[in-house]
């Protein structure tokens, strides 16, 4: 017989710790902004279909209940600059001019990607709580 990884492995046990907790657990929430999801954001307007992306918010509002139901700690992340870009790196803006997608330009629901702008925040749908 070969040797194969699936043969070789030794899975550790789940959880680590022997126990699981909603204290020492957390559920995040990556990038689900407007300009992404919306059907009035950046991505739409530039002509993109939203059907696989918005595809996520029903399923994902169903986690978010049951995780705040148990006291799991949910966290927010939103790509996003600030309004100056002086934390936009010259790589990644020549990456997103490339694409067509400019940081700081002009959207739909203001400058893309900056901070405080409407289209920065994460969907209604999906709005984190207090």
């Amino acid at each position: 017989m070969s040797w194969s990884p699936l043969t070789q492995s030794h899975p550790y046990h789940w959880p680590l710790a022997g126990q699981w907790s909603a204290a020492d657990t957390a559920l995040l929430v990556i990038d689900m902004q407007a300009d992404f999801l919306s059907p009035d954001g950046y991505f739409a307007r530039m002509g993109n279909s939203l059907e696989g992306t918005r595809a996520a918010i029903e399923p994902l509002q169903r986690v978010l209940q049951a995780a705040r139901t148990r006291g799991i700690r949910v966290i927010y992340t939103r790509e996003s600059h600030r309004p100056d870009l002086t934390d936009l790196s010259p790589t990644k803006r020549a990456r997103a001019e490339s694409m067509g997608t400019p940081i700081g330009g002009p959207g739909p629901l203001g400058r893309f990607l900056v901070r405080g702008e409407p289209g920065c925040d994460i969907i209604q749908e999906l709005a984190p709580e207090p």
